[in-house]
Order: C-alpha cells, then sequence, then structure tokens
C-alpha cells in the first residue's frame, strides 16, 4: 500500500474524527443528552481505519458494542449516530438502541452486539450465506479480548474454519477486557495462537500503527477473496478511557494509561508522517476545522430530531399473528 499525501490526509482525518466525535460523546453524556451505557474507542481509533480501508461497499461489518468507531469508519453518517446516542428516531436505530446497537443496512454495518462474543456466529452464518450464493465479498468480525473466554469465540472459528467461509476476525485486544488483565484470565495471551490452533492463517499486528492495520487487512481481505478461507488478525491496541462512563476504573494504574498515549494511533501516525516529510504537508488545523463542522452538524441534528411517540412503544417489538 503506497502511503501518499491523500491517503495520509485520509487515514489521520478518520481516526481524528473518531477521536473527537468520541470526545464530545462524553461531553453529552456528562449533560445527560445521551444515557445508558458509553463505551469509546479513543485510542483505538487506527484498528477501524485500517481494516476498513480494505473493504469495498460490498464487505459486511460485525462490531461490538464498543463500536461508533467502526461504524465512522465503514461510512455511517455522524448524523445518524449522534442521533442515536440521543435516543432520536432519525438514529440508525430509530433511537431505540443507543450506544450499544448501532445498525445500517445501506453500508453493510451490522452491529453493534451488547452481547460479547455475540457478532462471532452471526459474522459466521453471514459469511455462510455469501458462500452459498458465490457473493465474492468478506464478512470481517470484530471483538474484544474478552470475547475470548466465551464459547462463541471457539465454535465460530471452528465451524468457519471446517467450511472455509470468507470471514475476517479482528480480535482488538486492549489487554483488559472489561477490567481484568488479560493474564489474568488466559493462559495463553498471545490470542492469535488459538486461532491458529483451529488451522486458520494468523498474525498478530500492532494495532497502533493505522498503516500496519491498513496492510495486514489488505492482504487478509484479498487471500479471503482468493477462497484461501477464515483469516484472524490479532491487534494488539490499548483504550485510553475506562471500559464504560460506568468503571470506575481501578484494575491499572494511571500512569500506565499515560505512558500508552505516547505510542497512541494519531501520535504513531504523525512520527511515520514526520519520517516521511509529510507532515509538514498536512494543514491539521483544517482537517480539525472541518471535522469539527461535520460533529457540530451532527449535534443540531441530533438535537432537532424528533422522539418516538408513546403510542409506538409496541411497534417492532410485537407481530400480529394470523389465524389465517
Amino acid at each position: 500500500m503506497e502511503l501518499d499525501l491523500t491517503k495520509a490526509k485520509e487515514f489521520y482525518s478518520k481516526m481524528l474524527l473518531i477521536r473527537r466525535f468520541e470526545e464530545r460523546c462524553v461531553e453529552f453524556y456528562s449533560k445527560q443528552k445521551i444515557r445508558g451505557f458509553l463505551h469509546l474507542y479513543i485510542g483505538e481509533e487506527a484498528i477501524a481505519v485500517g481494516i476498513m480501508n480494505a473493504l469495498t461497499p460490498e464487505d459486511a461489518v460485525l462490531a461490538t458494542y464498543r463500536e461508533h468507531g467502526q461504524a465512522l469508519a465503514k461510512g455511517v453518517s455522524a448524523n445518524s449516530i449522534m442521533a442515536e446516542l440521543f435516543g432520536k428516531q432519525e438514529g440508525t436505530s430509530r433511537g431505540r438502541g443507543g450506544s450499544m446497537h448501532l445498525f445500517d443496512a445501506n453500508t453493510r454495518f451490522y452491529g453493534g452486539t451488547a452481547i460479547v462474543a455475540g457478532g462471532l456466529p452471526l459474522a459466521v452464518g453471514m459469511a455462510l450465506a455469501d458462500k452459498m450464493m458465490k457473493r465474492n465479498r468478506v464478512t470481517v468480525c470484530m471483538f474484544g479480548d474478552g470475547a475470548v473466554a466465551e464459547g462463541e469465540f471457539h465454535e465460530s472459528l471452528n465451524l468457519a474454519a471446517l467450511w472455509n467461509l470468507p470471514v475476517l476476525f479482528v480480535c482488538e485486544n486492549n489487554r483488559y477486557a472489561m477490567g481484568t488483565a488479560l493474564n489474568l484470565t488466559e493462559s495463553e495471551t498471545d490470542i492469535y495462537k488459538k486461532a491458529a490452533s483451529y488451522k486458520i492463517d494468523s498474525k498478530q499486528i500492532d494495532g497502533m500503527d493505522v498503516v500496519e492495520v491498513a496492510k495486514a487487512a489488505s492482504r487478509a481481505v484479498e487471500d479471503i477473496k482468493d477462497g484461501k478461507g477464515p483469516l484472524f488478525l490479532e491487534c494488539l491496541t490499548y483504550r485510553f478511557r475506562a471500559h464504560s462512563m460506568f468503571d470506575a476504573e481501578l484494575y491499572r494504574e494511571k500512569v500506565e494509561v499515560e505512558e500508552w498515549k505516547e505510542k497512541g494511533p494519531l501520535v504513531v501516525f504523525q512520527k511515520r508522517l514526520e519520517e516521511m516529510g509529510l507532515w509538514s504537508e498536512m494543514d491539521v488545523k483544517e482537517l480539525e476545522d472541518e471535522i469539527k463542522t461535520i460533529i457540530d452538524e451532527a449535534v443540531e441534528f441530533a438535537e432537532n430530531g424528533t422522539l418516538e411517540p408513546i403510542e409506538d412503544l409496541e411497534k417492532f417489538v410485537y407481530s400480529e399473528v394470523s389465524n389465517g
């Protein structure tokens, strides 16, 4: 993959959009405009941007409940995401799903899954359907290291390997799952080795480096579409915020978080561009202004959105059964 000025601006602006969007979410959560659970993607931006760079509009993505960044990178509009977070009908799920259940069929972004590891069997089913229908496309399933402890992880990888399905499994290993260090929950902390035990081509990469993620994802997607079956990427990363806005974050030291911030996705990418002589050609202020405008418009769109009327409470929940 050639990294020129155009691609550099694209990568940086997308990661910056995710970062600034999440920061605004914190602001509106504090104002109680956003309610319920809120899981932020700050620190993990390189994975979403790098993975989505390898996909076509026909490729599908299933994500976790920490999915704002993934949805933005896949092309879901900031307006519809913010409206969903505000609980408005103009949101991706008519305001019914909130932060954990973003869904947009137009961009083939199928969640937003609140159950840990819940997206893995869905991804296997979607990939099986594509294979049976002879559609040459990839289903990407993104999940955290906490999902590795669930049975769905092993069942899904086993079936994907047995059936040679076009799935790209992407583990966003942030080392703490919900709030416990990986070495306290897994006897084998190199997760890609678990995937390899199912005879799946598996790699461990630096999830803080958008270029490395993009290169690995491009190779993986190309191989899958060539019929080489499922692949597995373990992206080593680190979330800078707590697990959720309710998390007291007592399981790690603040100094550790600050150390990781010095090797975060935006910092790593800036250093790469400086070495290449491209950073001086980037108008970062212009990018910041453009992103601020996008997010301001998203907030205005959400604020002006409409709440679903009470009389629609049972709509989409119960179906009428006909005896005819």
